[in-house]
């Protein structure tokens, strides 16, 4: 929770602006440890959809959390103290979450916790498991500004890619829309007007044009229970999703099977581990704890199964290669051939730094392929279908030519 206060500090210069605590109480103690005598203390006015993402506690922003990293490991580098380059950092926020963010782990790290622990007990915003754990293992080997760069250019490459697609999507988009719109005047304005002159003659109706008005007429009376069955459709599939595990498996797997799609996720997945385990290896972190903690941020159910049961066979003392080959890993042999290499020659960091970049450089030619391919499948698929509308009209007008 965010307090905002106003009073005057040790040297009865004015002091306002807000501290993160529990509760207010603990707010007025905090401000109290920091020598403020404080005229009010109150909670910090919110709209209501604020409230509704505290309750969430709605995660940072890739591109925030990015230029956080990044800023912070600067001010780090120039010999700036930690507490110090927070404030610097709270002078120029544009997410209001952020700037919450900063008020709260530099209240904690004034009481004396660790950046870490800061890091770790704030309600502010939730954070990537695999970012927390980097910053622990950083600040523990004195490696903090080293490693809040890398996860830096991690989260920039990650925002990048999803950038690339939406600005790839957006002309598809706009035909799938416009196309949609087209569909919907021809079914609720022009076909009722061929459907009632057909009526007036006492033509009987060929079958593909009482097809497409039966369509239109379904359409208009039942739009709106349509958009509601989609609506709640989408919603319940994706809570299933989120809740059921054996769903998702199932899900994960039969996306995985997909000619293009199946190489695109199997492709991501296996390079997001293996830039992270190349990161917290290089950070001096345990191998074991790398795996596990580099199968955190994996999406895909039965990638992430396989690497964590490879971690419960490297405790018993085998190596990675040997656990992934133990552990049925058949996703991709290239990568576990790649990574028998690596620990051949000692040189595994290495190699897996290797991998992701090999990994990323194959998905950004397939994406650009896929994206290349969508846009003349959906012009096809929409001329196929106006192509029927169209001819679906034009039948009584030709049926009419010839019986006259």
């Amino acid at each position: 929770m965010v307090y905002k206060y106003k009073g005057l500090d040790r040297s009865g210069s004015k002091a306002q602006g807000r501290i993160e605590a529990p509760t207010l109480g603990d707010a007025k103690r905090r401000l109290q440890a920091q020598g403020i005598l404080f005229e009010w203390v109150k909670e910090s006015g919110e709209s209501w959809w604020q409230k509704l993402q505290g309750i969430r506690r709605a995660p940072l922003p890739t591109k925030e959390l990015s230029n956080f990293s990044r800023n912070l490991s600067i001010y780090l580098k120039s010999g700036v103290p930690l507490i110090k380059a927070i404030n610097l950092l709270k002078t120029d926020v544009s997410h209001p979450k952020l700037g919450d963010f900063l008020i709260a782990i530099e209240t904690m790290i004034e009481e004396g916790k660790s950046f870490y622990t800061a890091i770790e007990t704030q309600k502010v915003v939730t954070l990537p498991g695999f970012y927390k754990q980097s910053l622990k293992v950083a600040e523990e080997n004195g490696l903090l500004e080293m490693v809040l760069l890398e996860l830096s250019h991690f989260l920039k490459k990650q925002e990048q890619m999803v950038k690339q697609v939406k600005k790839a999507l957006t002309y598809p988009m706009f035909i799938m829309i416009i196309s949609i719109l087209m569909v919907g005047v021809m079914l609720t304005v022009v076909v009722p007007k061929i459907t009632a002159m057909l009526e007036q003659m006492h033509k009987e109706t060929p079958p593909l044009t009482q097809f497409v008005i039966d369509t239109g007429e379904f359409v208009s009376a039942h739009w709106l229970m349509i958009l509601v069955v989609f609506t709640a459709f989408a919603y319940a599939f994706g809570w299933i999703k989120k809740h059921n595990r054996r769903f998702k498996y199932a899900y994960d797997t039969f996306m995985m099977k997909l000619p293009l799609f199946g190489r695109l996720i199997r492709t991501s997945e296996l390079a997001r581990f293996a830039y992270i385990a190349s990161m917290l290896l290089r950070s001096g972190v345990p191998f074991v704890h790398t795996v596990k903690l580099s199968a955190n941020i994996l999406n895909a159910l039965p990638i992430k199964d396989r690497m964590d049961e490879a971690a419960t066979y490297v405790v018993e003392g085998k190596k990675f290669s040997q656990a992934l080959v133990k552990a049925k890993f058949t996703i991709d042999q290239a990568f576990l051939q790649a990574i028998a290499l690596g620990e051949e020659t000692s040189e595994l960091p290495q190699m897996l730094e290797n991998l992701s970049e090999l990994y990323n450089e194959e998905n950004k030619d397939t994406t650009d392929t896929f994206l290349s391919l969508i846009e003349p499948v959906l012009i096809l698929v929409v001329g196929l279908i106006m192509g029927i509308i169209v001819s679906a009209m034009l039948l009584p007008i030709f049926s009419l030519n010839l019986a006259s």
